[in-house]
């Protein structure tokens, strides 16, 4: 058996691929419109990891997600957290769980889909302002 990739519905497929892409850092590797059902995919990875895909599904007719924590999170590893963290917060992303201990933070996407951020290899010092900030919301 292998991983294929996991599925994320979306709301908003370009505040979507502004997320995935922009600010976390995914790269778009294909993707399917489907004139007859209505909607479009997209499959995101990783420059390290392109096997380990999301594939965003975007539904042409609105409709509302709620309760994306059903599933769990998405997780990467990543080269530095505070640097990425620091991106995504300049990008207007809230830092749910900050990397307190240099290793691992919690933000969202823009559908609440919950992501795991994890320091590749050993734990960064600790620093600020990360080591003392609060969690904020749900993660």
């Amino acid at each position: 058996m292998k991983y294929l990739h996991t599925m994320v519905r979306v709301s908003d497929l370009d505040a979507s691929l502004t997320f995935y892409c922009d600010q976390l850092g995914l790269k778009e590797l294909r993707r399917h419109d489907s004139e007859q059902g209505r909607f479009t995919l997209v499959f995101l990875g990783a420059d390290e990891n392109d096997d380990a895909q999301v594939e965003l599904t975007y539904n042409w007719d609105p409709e509302e997600y709620s309760g994306g924590r059903n599933f769990g999170h998405l997780a990467y590893a990543v080269d530095d957290i505070y640097a990425l963290c620091g991106r995504l917060q300049d990008a207007g992303v809230t830092i749910n769980r900050p990397p307190r201990d240099g290793r691992m933070a919690f933000v969202r996407s823009p559908d609440g889909i919950s992501i795991e951020l994890l320091q590749k290899d050993t734990p960064l010092p600790l620093a600020e302002p990360w080591a003392s900030m609060p969690n904020s919301g749900e993660w």
